[in-house]
This record gives C-alpha cells, structure tokens and sequence, in this order.
C-alpha cells in the first residue's frame, strides 16, 4: 500500500518538474526571441498591455480558479462532481460575459479622451485574459485531480506556443506591442482547445447523475469572493512599478523592467510553483472538508517545513545572481537589455521571497479560511504600491527593484503572524 502510494507521488513529482522544466525553458526562450525582435520601447507597451490582463486575472479568473481547485476534493468525495462542474462552467461563463462588456465600455471611453490608438492592444490584452483565465482554471482541475501528465504537458506547451506565434505574427505584420499579444492570443487559444478536449475526455464524462449545481455555485462564490476584495489592490500593486517607470521615467525604462522581472521574479514564482503545484491538490485532499483538527495539524506542519525550504533556496540563488548576473544575460537577453543585469539578485530575492509568504498562505486555503488574508493583502498591497512610486521617482528602475523586495519582507512576516496565531492555540508550531 505504501509502496503504491510513494510509486505514485514519485510519478507525479517527475511529470510535475518536466512540465516546468519545459515552461521555464520557454519563457526563457521566450524573452530570447522577444527582445530581439522588439527594441525596448514596444517591450514596454507590451509589458503595461500584460498589465491589464494580470488586473482579469486578479479580480475574476484568478479567484474563481482558487474556488473550483479547492472544492475538487470535497466534490469527488461526496460523488457529485457532475452538479460541481456545472457551477464551475457557469461562473466561467458568467465571467467571460463581463470581460466582454468590459471591452465595449473601454474602448468607447477611450474613443472619447482621443487615445482609440491603445484600442488594439487593449482589445488583445483582455481577449488574451480571457483565454488564460479560462486555461488556468482547467489546469486547477486537472491538477486536483492529480492528471499530472495533462497539466505538465499543457504548462510547458503554453509559453512555447505563446512566443513562437507571437515571433511569427511580427514577421509577418510587424514589430509593434498589439501584433505581439494577438500572437500570445493564438498560442493561448491553441492550449485551451488542447485542455478543453482533455478535460472533456478525463473529467467531465466520468461524473455522477448529481446537479446539485446551486450549492456548488454557492461554495465557491463564498470561498472566491476574498480573493476579489483584494485582486484590484492586488493588480494596483503588481502593476504600479510599470506605471510608477511610465510615468517617472520612459516606456524604454518599462520595457529594461520587465526583463530584469522576467529573468529574476519569474524563475523563483515558477520554482516555487512547482512545489505548490505538487502538494496543493495533496494537502487538499488531507485537509478534506477543514473539519477534522488532526487532518489540518498534518497540512501546517508540511507548509512550514515547505516555507523554510523556499527561504533557503531563494538565499541560495540570489547569492548565485549576484556573481553570475551578467553570464545569465548573456545567455538568455538581447545585447540592448544588459544595463540592468546587476541588479538581478535582489529581484530573485524579490520573488523568492514573497513565494514564501504565498506558501504560507496555502495553510488557511486548505482551511477555508481565505478571510483571514483579507487585511494582509490589501494594507502589504498599499505599503507595495506607495514604495514603487516613491522608488521610482528618487532612483528609477533601481528603486522599483528595491521597493519590491520591501514589499515582499512585509508581506511574508505578516504572514508568519498569521500562520503563528492560526496554529499556537494547537500547538502546530
């Protein structure tokens, strides 16, 4: 029995860190191929253009695929999967109805202030959210399901499909910002028909006769709607260092940021997505229904093993960065980005950093308890945005670097009071 059960983590494990091998290896080639092809300025414009979808990501796909992952587990075991896939389809439905008039209400306000110039790559950026709302909630399933295969091959597809249509769309219409997000558009809509077929194929066609759909519809609402109340302060602080640089400095400032962020935040968020990725849908399912008090002593002392493993790494790897910045620029960035290689080790810091807090987070998630990270998240979010425009007008993209890894110290110490509280009246930690 255990030897099936230790088969099986190892299993998944393996198909879990080839899906982000392959993702990581595209992004990097990702960002290769993209600053070749677009000069600094456009990067930017694309850069704020990814701004506006993280903001539909935050607010209405990103909570819903928090809800349906974690009420997977609690569907499966009380055999009404059925009536909880139809909830899920239709607060997806309902979600992409407002996107949609969210378009037509922007883009007849931008026609009114004279700005109809952005209308196209404002237009690409929300049709791109839908599709990658729509594809991360697919991955959430599959992945509480435990079809590692499916998501690794999925996840590390994506940025391969992403980047290579968007290279062949500028060669073919140019080298602005908009044709480099209809290109993101296709890669993403290409992943989504692939998972839709997959999950049709797995999940969907292998339910109960149960539609209770309303109760289900209810669960995850009630479960989602902390992530809103702080997905827009969330978005504000995510994005306020590409605008901070917008407005203080120039689009060229924007786009040397985001290749310092892809290149030092985005390894870390991935790394430590790996982990999170393995042993969500595990802790999950231990936790069950958050009922049982010896089932969540199991989930918290993981996550704290898990979070002091993450701050060594993030230790490890910034001290990495800091003697070896500019070799992993000359591998994997454009000759016009080098200026900002030295400060790669704080933005390693940066992600790693905040990742830790984010695992931390992970203990009241699998407790339902996602009110409780209602504060945290929007006063670290504030202190957040507040240090990038204050960074960015006294010193720039070294400042929005820095303002960063303040933020992210801020935030995981909240956290560790959070988790420290949750836990000390039964003696977890």
């Amino acid at each position: 029995m255990n030897l099936h059960r230790y088969k099986k983590l190892i299993g998944e494990s393996l198909w879990i860190i080839f899906g982000q091998v392959i993702l990581v290896l595209g992004m990097l080639a990702g960002v290769r191929i993209m600053t070749g092809l677009l000069q600094p300025s456009e990067y930017g414009a694309l850069a704020l253009g990814m701004t506006v979808a993280t903001l539909i990501t935050l607010i209405l796909f990103g909570p819903l695929s928090n809800g349906i992952t974690r009420y997977y587990a609690p569907a499966y075991e009380k055999k009404e999967i059925s009536g909880f896939i139809t909830a899920s389809k239709r607060l997806v439905m309902s979600a992409i109805v407002i996107v949609i008039l969210l378009i037509s209400i922007l883009l007849i306000c931008l026609r009114v202030i004279g700005h109809s110039s952005w209308g196209g790559l404002l237009v690409a950026s929300l049709v791109f959210a839908i599709f990658r709302g729509s594809n991360s909630i697919l991955n959430g399933v599959q992945n509480a399901a435990r079809q590692r295969s499916i998501v690794a091959f999925h996840q590390g597809l994506e940025p391969w499909a992403r980047f290579l249509l968007s290279a062949l769309v500028i060669k073919k219409l140019g080298d602005n910002s908009t044709n480099a997000m209809i290109g993101y558009i296709l890669g993403a809509g290409i992943i989504l028909i692939s998972q839709y077929y997959y999950f049709n194929k797995k999940i969907s066609t292998n339910v109960s006769d149960d539609n209770n759909y309303k109760k289900w519809q209810t669960d995850i609402l009630h479960y989602s709607w902390p992530f809103v109340t702080w997905g827009g302060i969330l978005w504000m602080q995510q994005a306020s260092d590409r605008w901070a640089l917008q407005f203080f400095e120039t689009t060229n400032e924007v786009g040397l940021y985001a290749v310092l962020f892809q290149m030092g935040y985005f390894p870390m968020s991935v790394v430590t997505g790996l982990l999170v990725q393995f042993i969500t849908p595990i802790l999950y399912q231990r936790a069950g229904d958050a009922s049982d008090a010896n089932r969540n002593k199991y989930v918290s002392k993981l996550i704290l093993r898990l979070t002091i493993v993450v701050l060594l790494g993030t230790l490890i790897v910034s001290i990495i960065g800091r003697y070896f910045h500019q070799i992993i620029f000359t591998l994997f960035v454009d000759s016009k980005y080098f200026t900002i290689s030295y400060l790669l080790p704080y933005v390693f810091l940066y992600g790693g950093i905040f990742a830790a807090g984010q695992m931390l987070s992970i203990d009241l998630q699998s407790k339902m308890k996602t009110k409780s990270m209602i504060s945290v998240k929007i006063v670290t979010a504030i202190i957040g945005i507040a240090a990038n425009f204050t960074g960015a007008y006294f010193s720039g993209i070294k400042g929005v670097v820095f303002a960063g890894v303040i933020f992210s110290v801020v935030h995981f110490i909240w956290m560790c009071i959070i988790f420290i509280n949750d836990n000390y009246s039964r003696k977890i930690v």
